[in-house]
């Protein structure tokens, strides 16, 4: 068999893996250790994102013609894909917190809804909270004044029946005289 022929399989398989990502993400992985790179690859398929070590002929290949073709620039060395079709988000965040942890990962580049991020602009992107906790931060805010108003309400209800007095009411609007048809 031709070694086109042997490639090809792998190219598609690649072309597979990033059609219809929201983020791709290109790491350098030398010098982890089986230990680090098990437990790196635990949290990326936690989050359902698919990382994977390729040949960056290989990758050129599958990228060359799509909207992935800006990553050519960061395939020099080797080079592992975290891929995510969900969280756009996702894979900056987890590399950028393992990397912390593991000073021998080293970001290269990605892109993210169709823009070309060096490492700096990666890291960028991995400071932006999950979808999740940005959406229970927008409910904790909605949720804030009303749990707010409920409390001084039970605080009058409590106050008034300790028998003190309650507010005076205000007296009643006069009434209109009605209109004669």
């Amino acid at each position: 068999m031709a070694k086109v022929e042997e490639k090809q399989p792998v190219v598609k398989e690649i072309a597979e893996r990033v059609g219809g990502a929201q983020s791709v993400v290109l790491v350098d992985h030398r010098g982890l250790t089986v230990a680090q790179d098990t437990e790196l690859r635990k949290a990326l398929r936690a989050e359902g994102i698919s990382y994977k070590v390729y040949k960056n002929t290989m990758m050129t290949l599958a990228f060359k013609g799509t909207e992935f073709e800006g990553l050519g620039e960061f395939l020099a060395g080797p080079s592992a894909m975290a891929v995510s079709k969900t969280d756009a988000t996702a894979p900056a965040r987890i590399l950028a917190n393992f990397a912390k942890k593991a000073p021998k990962l080293e970001i290269k580049g990605g892109i993210v809804e169709g823009s070309v991020m060096d490492a700096a602009g990666i890291g960028q992107v991995a400071s932006i909270p999950s979808r999740e906790e940005l959406l229970s931060k927008f409910l904790g805010s909605i949720q804030s004044p009303v749990t707010n108003f409920a409390r001084v309400i039970k605080q009058i209800a409590e106050k008034n029946s300790d028998g003190s007095e309650a507010p005076a009411a205000e007296a009643p609007a006069e009434e209109a005289p009605a209109a004669e048809a």
